[in-house]
């Protein structure tokens, strides 16, 4: 079992940025792919970012493509999600999932994804 712990939300004016912890326990995280995603009020969970197993290999949703980042550090079982040049439309609940599997590509889609954190709040004011 994987277990999840997502960190660094929280209120910030439109412009401006944030970075999202994702902090695994219970075993290594070496051999997964790792994802952000995040759902608004009314809406659906949507895809953010993702990236490989080794950290060669990152996918994100066209809204978010060169403002945010995703990176890893399998060290310390933590991923992270660097958001800047913050959208009030990215207000929403950031989570973090984890996928068994070492292929050279991330998955995009929720359905692979077997562990995920509760959440993490941001709001990005206008």
């Amino acid at each position: 079992q994987v277990q999840l712990i997502e960190s660094g939300g929280g209120l910030m004016q439109a412009g401006g940025s944030l970075r999202l912890s994702c902090a695994a326990s219970g075993r290594s995280i070496s051999n997964y792919a790792m994802a952000w995603f995040r759902q608004a009020p009314g809406n659906e969970r949507e895809f953010v970012a993702a990236i490989n197993w080794s950290g060669s290999s990152t996918d994100y949703a066209d809204s978010v493509k060169g403002r945010f980042t995703i990176s890893r550090d399998n060290s310390k079982n933590t991923v992270y999600l660097q958001m800047t040049s913050l959208k009030p439309e990215d207000t929403a609940v950031y989570y973090c999932a984890a996928d068994l599997g070492i292929a050279p590509t991330p998955p995009s889609g929720p359905a692979p994804f077997d562990y995920w954190g509760p959440g993490t709040q941001v709001t990005v004011s206008s």
